[in-house]
């Protein structure tokens, strides 16, 4: 039986989307901004960057208030409860639906960096580029790339196009995201804490996936013999790799944010769709508790406005606790 991310990713997230086949092109071989070959793709634990510097030791402090923390603007243009887009399907096991949101928030994510990626008519040069964004800051604070094991400072477009090429890198790995279910799996009828499904003779039983979310992930993934995906033929670093997708996502949308939120978005009125993806994307990642507070700091006075306004649904809030 074909897994339910198998069936997503081979309909209109993974293999049908333009900016990802690029990116996915660029990945295979072609030449990067500042390098004739690809960054290399390391393994996880470590991602590209988990390193990040501020201006001034202390907090994160924001330099001046920003337009995009005034209440009056934080409008998003999708209406509803941003919990229907995250909590996780009775029959869909956990690791499977993460990776989907894995996929889906890399999907809106792209399209919101393809904003800053267009060329400046006045300029001929992209509205993110190395003169106007020398790093990849967010406020005072500066993210750094680890080249040759050392964290270096290096232009925002270059490091968005790197994490970018790295995620992509990733969900295309069947090694981290299989698409193709383990042979004792794929022949079998289960479903997330469906007790009812019956195993073919052939086959042995499968403890279901958990179902719970008032149960801690983190505790489920530290289980010696048990963890998030197990079921789905996910490789047991997986959810460290999820956090760790998550935590540059976040890095992307703090820049777009600090850096760009009123040129291009406000000036061509697609502040609102911004506020929409990440809306859902910082939903998804508090709900599932895959991104600790601290590294929220840059967004953590919009994201306050989002939660009191009840965009941000209180389910994410109270299962947020790391």
């Amino acid at each position: 039986m074909a897994t339910f991310f198998q069936s997503v990713r081979q309909g209109f997230t993974r293999s049908n989307t333009k900016s990802n086949q690029n990116l996915r092109s660029q990945h295979n071989g072609t030449q990067s901004p500042n390098q004739q070959h690809a960054p290399p793709m390391p393994p996880l634990p470590s991602s590209p960057s988990l390193s990040s510097t501020f201006s001034q030791e202390g907090a994160y402090q924001e330099q001046e208030p920003k337009k995009f923390l005034n209440e009056k603007y934080v409008k998003c243009s999708v209406k509803g409860n941003f919990l229907t887009l995250a909590a996780q399907p009775k029959n869909v096991e956990l690791g499977e639906w993460l990776a989907h949101q894995v996929v889906e928030m890399n999907r809106l994510l792209t399209a919101m960096i393809l904003v800053i990626q267009e060329v400046d008519m006045n300029t001929g040069a992209p509205l993110c580029n190395e003169v106007s964004c020398p790093t990849m800051s967010a406020g005072r604070l500066t993210y750094t790339w680890l080249e040759n094991g050392r964290p270096a400072k290096i232009p925002a477009p270059s490091y968005i196009v790197r994490v970018q090429r790295w995620i992509v890198g990733k969900i295309h790995d069947e090694k981290t995201f299989p698409t193709v279910p383990p042979p004792n799996i794929a022949n079998t009828a289960y479903a997330s804490g469906d007790t009812d499904a019956t195993p073919t003779s052939a086959s042995t039983p499968i403890p279901a996936g958990p179902n719970s979310l008032n149960q801690s992930l983190t505790s489920l993934a530290g289980l010696q013999d048990e963890w998030i995906g197990k079921s789905s033929g996910f490789p047991q670093h997986y959810h460290q790799d999820v956090k760790s997708i998550v935590k540059q996502m976040f890095r992307c949308y703090a820049h777009l944010y600090h850096n760009h939120w009123d040129n291009p978005f406000w000036h061509i009125n697609r502040h609102l769709e911004l506020n929409s993806c990440f809306v859902h994307f910082i939903t998804v990642a508090m709900y599932y508790d895959l991104l600790p507070k601290k590294d929220m700091e840059p967004l953590q006075g919009l994201i306050d406005i989002f939660t009191a306004q009840g965009v941000v649904p209180k389910e994410a809030v109270q299962q947020h606790v790391s």
